[in-house]
């Protein structure tokens, strides 16, 4: 079991959650497809769930709430990068062109966390950790197995992204118009242009989760009133497919080549 003993080094996505509108159905759901344990949490911290797989951290999920008067947010999956310094990524975020949604802010004991967008609009999240460092196992079936960026300009990504946190973007081999984000010499994500979306599609990060067999668990999805955007399709990396949950959130799946 690839379980995660170390802490993640800055740049690395180390978490990912959803906030739903509705979180027990979320929970349901999930737990569902992928076997997760969580249930809602302390009010202190708004009811959010660390849900578990094999007894390891694996995603959050917890309600989505606006300011009074605001629009509800969208129901989606955001990845988190790790720092070691919530403050001082913050500043280098705004001063990179990025917008922080709100300021670094504390999460009891368990660490500090922002969210923010890139100068092309893709929203991410940043955790610096306290007694939390992120997700406890990955690279499993159920767990969070890949990040990818979907932008409108890979330079600007680019720069924007190691500016804040020193990753290294890279054209990945073999392949055109992919690019792969490197951390320390460890390719911890990847870069594509935004292309083939509905018009309007703004830049986002995709979240991917490893399954076992992906055109039965997209049967059990459907079943579960998700959708399909992507069918099951095979490429290089393995045989994949990109859903939404029944509130409508995307992401990916993929059984990895050689799995």
């Amino acid at each position: 079991m690839p379980d995660v003993t170390t802490p993640y080094p800055t740049g690395a996505p180390c978490w990912v959650d959803l906030m739903a509108q509705d979180q027990q159905a979320a929970l349901d759901f999930y737990g569902d497809l992928f076997g997760w344990q969580g249930a809602p949490g302390p009010a202190e911290f708004g009811g959010y769930a660390v849900c578990t797989l094999h007894d390891r951290p694996v995603a959050g999920i917890g309600r989505a709430m606006a300011p009074e008067g605001m629009p509800q947010p969208p129901t989606v999956w955001t990845v988190y990068l790790a720092t070691g310094d919530a403050v001082a990524t913050q500043d280098r975020i705004i001063a990179a062109g990025g917008h922080p949604f709100s300021p670094a802010t504390d999460v009891g004991n368990l660490g500090r966390m922002l969210v923010a967008t890139d100068p092309q609009g893709a929203v991410f999240g940043v955790w610096q950790r306290g007694e939390f460092s992120g997700a406890g196992v990955v690279n499993e079936p159920g767990a969070l197995t890949w990040n990818e960026l979907h932008t409108t300009n890979v330079e600007a990504a680019a720069a924007f992204y190691g500016e804040v946190f020193g990753i290294e973007t890279t054209p990945m081999e073999g392949l055109d118009s992919y690019w792969e984000l490197r951390v320390d010499g460890l390719t911890v994500g990847g870069v594509t242009l935004l292309a083939d979306e509905p018009p309007g599609t703004p830049a986002h990060w995709l979240t991917y989760f490893a399954v076992d067999d992906v055109d039965s668990t997209v049967d059990a999805l459907v079943r579960r009133d998700g959708n399909v955007l992507v069918p099951p399709f095979d490429m290089y990396a393995g045989r994949m497919t990109v859903v939404t949950d029944p509130q409508g959130a995307p992401f990916a799946m993929i059984r990895p080549a050689g799995s």
